[in-house]
């Protein structure tokens, strides 16, 4: 994701968390252009610090979504505008685009964008927390500052009262935030949720369209890396209506062998993050082949 983000946004600054200390060697070692890495020793406070002890990893990072943007306003006034991504994203060309879109926005969000088989998802969010974007301005800042409140106080791996994660809370902004952009480009935020609805294709120059226009960046969500070499793209879920897009996740796969050989230059024993082969693919066997009915029983037994 850094990569390809300094790539097609050259003069852009990039605050990354780095979660442990491995991450923050590793990514301050590949000395990336523009990216500046933050520890996270330097930036939890003691709310935070005590809600680590109650929340589940997902949880804690979902927490922190918002609690970083804040925390990096507050730290470093010069920045005017300043956007959260996630980090199992790839961009494909320039972002300019889309800045262009958002304009003087003081905040920009995107829609997941569910297929309508999928659209039962949005009681979990119609907004995906990918591109998060807050200008220094009343209405940014008090946008920010309340999502982190919210956040402190409840973010969990359940949809309970109306709220689901860090993700639910951004379906009222539209509403109480009249600035708010929800971003209409088809070549952001494509994924696995919503790239039936596209016409994806290449380009004379081998250029990504979706839509005719060219794609933005892809949200690689449920994208594995695993111990072998291989990789894992996709689960059943969301290839019921077509393939994955081939050139989209040959790209990605090219890129992350190669930075993984980077990683291994500096750290010849990394590992992280790195899922069991043999593991992944019994269950993808299980779940293609094996009857609903015998998967529910198996669940009960065995986590596969």
């Amino acid at each position: 994701m850094l990569r390809t983000l300094i790539q097609h946004c050259e003069e852009a600054k990039v605050f990354v968390l780095c979660l442990d200390e491995q991450c923050t060697r590793i990514v301050s070692s590949l000395r990336i252009r523009g990216v500046i890495c933050i520890s996270l020793s330097a930036f939890e406070s003691e709310d935070l610090l005590v809600l680590k002890k109650e929340r589940n990893i997902a949880e804690y990072c979902w927490t922190l979504s918002s609690c970083f943007p804040a925390w990096l306003m507050e730290k470093y006034p010069e920045i005017d505008m300043l956007t959260y991504v996630d980090a199992d994203l790839m961009f494909f060309s320039p972002l300019l685009p889309l800045f262009d879109e958002i304009g003087d926005s003081p905040i920009a969000i995107i829609e997941h964008r569910f297929t309508p088989r999928l659209k039962h998802l949005e009681s979990r969010g119609r907004f995906c927390v990918e591109w998060v974007s807050f200008r220094r301005n009343a209405e940014g800042l008090s946008c920010l500052r309340k999502w982190r409140e919210q956040c402190l106080d409840w973010c969990y791996d359940r949809l309970e009262d109306g709220r689901m994660g860090d993700q639910k809370y951004l379906d009222e902004w539209p509403a109480v935030y009249p600035g708010t952009h929800v971003l209409q480009h088809p070549g952001a935020g494509l994924a696995p949720w919503n790239f039936p609805n596209y016409e994806i294709s290449e380009s004379p120059s081998g250029q990504i369209l979706v839509d005719g226009v060219s794609l933005v960046f892809y949200h690689f969500h449920q994208f594995q890396l695993l111990d072998d070499g291989s990789f894992y793209r996709l689960g059943s879920t969301y290839l019921q209506e077509r393939n994955e897009p081939e050139a989209v996740y040959a790209a990605y796969e090219k890129a992350l062998t190669e930075v993984a050989a980077e990683v291994r230059a500096v750290a010849p024993a990394f590992n992280a993050g790195l899922k069991s082969a043999l593991q992944v693919n019994s269950r993808k066997w299980i779940q293609k082949y094996v009857p609903r009915r015998i998967k529910e029983t198996l669940k009960r037994i065995i986590k596969y």
